[in-house]
């Protein structure tokens, strides 16, 4: 079985963070032998008033390759793991998916990006799990982290949001490296400029603030752009990593973009899915009319 495992608000501000949690439920799976554990993603969701974060407001996903057997006990032992490893003071909650049974997928995909950019509840969530067919529980406080829980699982699953947890520590700040070097390591598929042109294998890189990949087309990809001095490339910084998740949730998602006509543009970016004659506005967001049945490319927001 392919799963998705999503934990969110497990922390305070005194406490090991959600990510550290994640990294240790990826150990218990695997030691139990129940399966093995692929990287961890972090989520960024919606800043604002009416929703309590400790500090960012990001969930946490993982993949997971186990055996059916222990599935049951896996959705068991994980959610009294988070609710035994909960900081005083959080909400958390537990999202964990079978990739292969999902119903629903366009719908998970949209609610995990406007829980990017709005207010959701959840009641939003509990009724999206049920139609979806996921595991969707809570562990303590008002148990608002199933919000991004699920969230965070529609996020991993459309594969263009996200960035690897931690970063790649082997690749020191202030180092420079080859394309060809960088790509040696496992959580590193391609390195590629924020268009997403991919560098040629001699050309040299050097890390700004750390090696730290995002999710593109489900594969990691280092981020990066010119030094300005036509002496190589540089990785991007924390704000402008940042910054460029927050654009990718409103540009083109998909290379089936078609525009509209121009009176209808409602952004200025022209490939933005603002823009796209595909979309079609709802009460809070929009979706995508394209037959997702079709296609593996999912470009709901």
């Amino acid at each position: 079985m392919n799963l998705l495992i999503c934990i969110d608000d497990t922390d305070n501000l005194e406490s090991r963070g959600t990510g550290s949690i994640a990294s240790e439920m990826t150990e218990i799976i695997e030691k139990r032998g129940w399966g093995s554990c692929g990287l961890i993603s972090r989520h960024q969701l919606v800043l604002h008033e009416d929703v309590r974060y400790t500090s960012h407001n990001s969930s946490m996903c993982f993949s997971a390759e186990i055996k059916e057997a222990f599935f049951e006990t896996l959705k068991t032992e994980l959610t009294e793991y988070l609710r035994a490893e909960m900081a005083e003071g959080s909400d958390p909650g537990i999202c964990v998916a079978d990739i292969a049974r999902l119903s629903a997928r366009r719908s998970l995909t949209e609610f995990g990006y406007r829980a990017k950019v709005e207010v959701l509840t959840k009641p939003q969530a509990y009724s999206l799990a049920r139609d979806a067919g996921v595991y969707l529980e809570e562990t303590g406080g008002t148990g608002d982290g199933v919000i991004g829980a699920l969230a965070g699982v529609g996020l991993r699953l459309h594969g263009c949001d996200g960035e690897v947890k931690g970063g790649i520590s082997r690749f020191e700040q202030g180092g420079k490296y080859t394309v060809e070097h960088l790509m040696q390591h496992e959580l590193i598929s391609a390195v590629c400029t924020t268009k997403m042109t991919s560098l040629e294998p001699h050309e040299e890189v050097t890390v700004s603030w750390k090696a730290k990949p995002v999710l593109h087309e489900s594969r990691p990809v280092l981020l990066v752009h010119t030094t300005g001095d036509d002496r190589g490339w540089k990785t991007l910084i924390k704000n402008e990593m940042r910054q460029f998740g927050d654009e990718r949730a409103v540009k083109k998602a998909c290379s089936r973009f078609k525009p509209d006509v121009p009176e209808e543009f409602v952004n200025d970016d022209s490939l933005s899915c603002f823009n796209c004659a595909y979309r079609r506005w709802t009460e809070n967001s929009f979706s995508c009319t394209l037959d997702l049945k079709k296609s593996n490319e999912h470009q709901t927001i």
